[in-house]
């Protein structure tokens, strides 16, 4: 029991510290290739189908308090050059914190030529943060004030995002949210709050056919936000007979990762990540798991176009 109070008191307030001082409150993932929507309003695809997609990470399993991240996105074609989506984002800090964000999507696609295009997106929405100090174990007899109320706000928000993909490739670069918001103020020298900070997001990632039964698949993602070092993911994926993808990928300097995923059917996709935590907290958890869903309704069936689908750019993620 003793051990249980002194984790609560201390690993909790730690990762609330760690979102002030980092500044980087976004959530991460590791299959963000296949989660696009949630970062990029201008992601758009030429698959002419509703493409819907699911994320749900575990973050620091066996860790108290330790993050869990699921996503929701919808998007599809609403008349020519327009794609239109939504996108949810729930993030929990144990049972202490948590942020809802719900977005629609926007994106205007121009043709460049007959293999390239480029769409501009706006996404637009609210965040709905909460915290919830009931029943909060203390190991001090007088607890910090920096605990002693529950919120509960909403803050608006907007962003913004370009991408640039042809037949085999894609760039995009974005910033989900543009507003600032403090989730608390600070009182007597004390911080209630962190101030949620811009991030940017530079993505990006090609398909190298290597024979008719393999697919190379290389991807980055590069974080970066106001007053901490950039994040860098590298991402190895190879496909293979178009059915199982697997890769390795790493976040420099935080954790490296296994990943695979399966063609269950011809318009749903399933996978699995594991992260494993290469900083000293990976000597307080067992690591980082995440499970994803793809699903295309409408998806074309002439064969021609039907690999349009997972194997190459734009639905390369």
């Amino acid at each position: 029991m003793i051990k249980i109070v002194l984790k609560y008191s201390l690993l909790i307030p730690l990762l609330l510290l760690s979102l002030q001082i980092k500044a980087q409150q976004d959530p991460m993932y590791t299959q963000y290739m296949y989660n696009m929507s949630t970062v990029n309003p201008g992601y758009a695809t030429d698959s002419g189908s509703m493409n819907f997609g699911a994320l749900y990470r575990m973050q620091w399993v066996g860790a108290v308090g330790g993050p869990t991240t699921g996503t929701f996105f919808a998007h599809s074609p609403l008349a020519k050059n327009v794609e239109v989506g939504l996108s949810v984002v729930h993030d929990e800090i144990g049972d202490v914190v948590k942020e809802t964000g719900v977005f629609a999507d926007f994106a205007y696609v121009v043709k460049i030529n007959e293999t390239n295009k480029i769409s501009f997106g706006l996404k637009a929405g609210a965040s709905f943060f909460s915290t919830n100090f009931n029943g909060f174990v203390y190991s001090d007899d007088l607890p910090d004030p920096a605990f002693g109320n529950n919120l509960s706000k909403t803050f608006p928000n907007v962003g913004v995002g370009t991408f640039y993909f042809g037949e085999n490739y894609y760039l995009g670069l974005s910033s989900p949210n543009l507003l600032t918001s403090k989730h608390l103020e600070k009182d007597q020298g004390v911080v209630r709050t962190g101030v949620e900070t811009i991030h940017y997001f530079f993505t990006g990632g090609y398909v190298f056919n290597l024979n008719e039964n393999l697919k190379f698949k290389p991807a980055f993602m590069t974080r970066a936000a106001a007053g901490v070092p950039l994040s860098v993911d590298i991402t190895s994926n190879f496909l293979i007979n178009e059915k199982v993808e697997l890769g390795a990928a790493y976040r420099v300097g935080d954790a490296v990762s296994g990943l695979i995923n399966f063609k269950i059917t011809p318009t749903l996709r399933i996978g699995y990540a594991y992260d494993y935590t290469v900083t000293n907290l990976g000597r307080f958890n067992s690591g980082s798991h995440e499970i994803m869903m793809l699903f295309d309704l409408g998806a074309k069936k002439d064969k021609k176009e039907d690999n349009r689908g997972y194997d190459k750019s734009p639905r390369f993620f």
